[in-house]
């Protein structure tokens, strides 16, 4: 499973996930990518699975990326505890995935086994997601810099 070596903080608050992605949401390694298009935690077994996923429909061939990492702990207390006695122990690790944030990507396999295995690794993620092509990433981003920067022809 994917963990941090060392943090600064073995515990941290749960954080907010409100807004969109302003880093990591172009492919930029492979020819397809795996956006989520909405917020989520997702863990390092689920990131795991989906990996295994990919790898698995393509045979090994190809390349993989993965852009996510999971830096968060999260806490839990034990069942059957009573309240109080301080914050419960780190149990697993999140990544914390905010919309269009592209998660994976994928390169040299044909457009149909990449856009497949995609689709197969985004069912193991709690996450809604699409599948975009670097050209296509590339001209939404375009389309979404315009549209802040007020830059329409209106």
């Amino acid at each position: 499973m994917l963990m941090p070596k060392r943090v600064k903080r073995r515990r941290v608050f749960r954080g907010r996930m409100k807004g969109k992605a302003h880093r990591g949401n172009t492919v930029t390694y492979g020819e397809f990518g795996l956006v989520s298009t909405e917020p989520a935690w997702v863990t390092s077994n689920q990131i795991e699975a989906a990996r295994i996923a990919l790898t698995r429909y393509t045979k090994r061939g190809g390349q993989v990326w993965i852009k996510i990492f999971p830096d968060k702990p999260v806490t839990e207390k034990p069942a059957e505890t009573r309240m109080g006695s301080g914050k419960g122990s780190p149990e697993y690790w999140v990544a914390v995935v905010k919309p269009d944030r592209v998660m994976f990507e994928i390169a040299g396999v044909p457009e149909t086994d990449a856009r497949e295995a995609l689709r197969l690794a985004s069912h193991k993620l709690p996450v809604k997601c699409k599948i975009v092509a670097k050209a296509d990433a590339r001209e939404s981003a375009k389309e979404a810099a315009a549209s802040q920067s007020g830059g329409g022809s209106e």
